[in-house]
């Protein structure tokens, strides 16, 4: 704005004194921009001058010139750079060590601190600086992507901490991504182990009707064994066998180059903050595995998934994902499955059964016919018992009744067993016998009607076994119930009609 004063007054026909005055600057000042004016004028009358270069030149910014000393940081010293330079080398060890897609790489961020640990006055702007020098890193150049429809699906993971009913946990989102079809999907998980990580696939080709031509990954373990040499790298043996079934193509991305993928990479901040920002209390992973599915409905509502899964390859049956094994079953009927116990039928105790793990679930079959199946625990030592399986055994046994785990896994049918069963545990037995046909909620309403339970009683001894004070009063007062009433129904049939004579063996009289 200072040129632009000067050159008006000066074409006003002030002073270069004048000027220099007024605008409170140095008259050299200003016969410079005056002086270099009229000579860019002038050009404008050579032959063949370029005017429009010349037009741009006559109002450019001024350009001062400064010293390479004057900005000269003088806290980088010879010794940080030497430093700096033995950082770097480290770094590169460490890569023929541990591999090019390893990702325990030093950030700026703690190559800086390593120095201010070390006694180094620096800044970290400083040192971003000097780093990109040495490592000679120019701007990369990156080329815009169209796909066509069925062509690429991107895959990741992403993080979001739930409330599932049993405190604040993390879990692991499996996110599916089209940049094609413009939409995005999402499956909930408690880790991202092998089996979470294939059966995310198998769901979505499943609800896709239809497979993708080629399918992104990144550097995760699931996808890469190992790196053989720089640029080699050696798929998992699972993955290879999925997209061989599927017929896709992996295509797994550079190291540290995110940007490849970076449709999923945004979608994966896309559902976290757009489901679970306001919503993150849930009873159960169920509850929010369908929150989940119910808010990506609406999320995709004006996306081209319905005119993309017209261009999928052709439909496949789900990939088997199942880990077998072969389990023999103990004497208290549970076959073991890793670190947990699930029970079986009382009659396959001693025999030889095959097991199917999921990452979910596990089904155990005997011949060639599923005998049941079990929603999928953890823990060492943990149970998952089915009373069902247990029915036979209880008749012959009902003493056992009162303390097995089979009953005890279900709390409520527990506390009707404690108020109304605890002095006839056969007869328990025996009415759950004549409704096994029955699922497990509907037994429990049976025993519910047929005791006119009033109020809710409370499992006895759910965890420990039933030897407290409370328990066996509360039994007692029960068995008192029943003989005062059965005393008070005698004595009526006793007043109502006297008791009939007898002769007894020996000729006497018998009541």
């Amino acid at each position: 704005m200072d040129k632009k004063e000067i050159l008006d007054a000066k074409l006003r026909g002030d002073s270069n004194r004048k000027v220099a005055r007024d605008l409170g600057i140095d008259r050299k000042t200003v016969a410079h921009y005056w002086n270099e004016y009229q000579q860019r004028l002038s050009k404008l009358s050579i032959p063949g001058a370029d005017v429009r270069a010349i037009q741009d030149e006559l109002y450019d910014t001024p350009k001062y010139k400064s010293s390479e000393k004057k900005h000269q940081n003088r806290k980088y010293t010879e010794e940080m750079e030497e430093r700096l330079h033995e950082i770097l080398a480290s770094e590169r060890r460490k890569d023929s060590i541990l591999g090019q897609g390893h990702k325990q790489k030093l950030t700026n961020k703690q190559i800086h601190q390593k120095l201010a640990d070390e006694g180094f006055d620096i800044s970290r702007a400083t040192i971003n600086i000097k780093l990109a020098r040495i490592r000679d890193r120019k701007p990369e150049v990156f080329i815009r992507q169209q796909y066509d429809f069925g062509d690429r699906l991107e895959y990741d993971f992403g993080e979001v901490k739930l409330d599932c009913g049993d405190g604040v946990k993390v879990y692991h989102m499996a996110v599916l991504s089209s940049p094609s079809g413009k939409f995005r999907w999402a499956y909930l998980y408690t880790n991202q182990k092998k089996a979470v990580f294939m059966d995310s696939h198998v769901k979505f080709f499943e609800m896709m009707g239809g497979c993708y031509r080629e399918v992104v990954y990144d550097n995760m373990r699931n996808v890469v064994k190992k790196f053989i040499g720089k640029n080699e790298k050696e798929l998992n043996d699972e993955l290879v066998k999925m997209s061989l079934y599927y017929g896709y193509i992996i295509n797994v991305t550079n190291c540290f180059k995110g940007n490849e993928k970076g449709h999923v990479e945004k979608s994966v901040d896309v559902i976290r903050n757009e489901v679970f920002a306001d919503t993150w209390k849930f009873n159960s992973l169920d509850d929010a595995q369908e929150f989940l599915y119910s808010r990506l409905l609406k999320h995709n509502e004006n996306s081209q998934m319905e005119e993309e899964k017209k261009h999928l390859t052709p439909y496949r049956p789900p990939l088997e994902l199942a880990e077998i094994s072969k389990n023999t079953v103990n004497t208290c009927s549970f076959v073991r499955v890793d670190t947990a116990y699930y029970s079986v039928p009382e009659s396959l105790v001693g025999k030889e059964t095959l097991v199917k793990k999921y990452h979910d679930e596990i089904r155990v079959f005997y011949g060639n016919n599923e005998v049941c199946r079990h929603r999928r625990i953890f823990g060492n030592g943990n149970m998952s018992v089915n009373i069902y399986h247990y029915l036979n055994t209880l008749l012959k046994k009902p003493g056992a009744v009162r303390n097995s785990v089979a009953l005890k896994s279900i709390p409520r049918l527990k506390a009707i067993f404690d108020t109304h069963y605890a002095a006839k545990p056969r007869q328990f037995i025996e009415e759950f016998l004549e409704n096994k046909h029955l699922p497990i909620d509907e037994i429990i309403e049976f025993f519910d009607k047929k005791t006119a339970v009033k109020g809710e009683f409370a499992a006895i001894s759910v965890v420990k076994p039933i030897s407290s004070v409370v328990t066996q009063t509360r039994a007692f007062i029960a068995n008192y119930s029943v003989l005062i009433n059965n005393c008070q129904t005698r004595a009526a049939v006793s007043v109502a009609s006297p008791p009939s004579r007898q002769l007894d063996a020996d000729g006497g009289d018998r009541e």
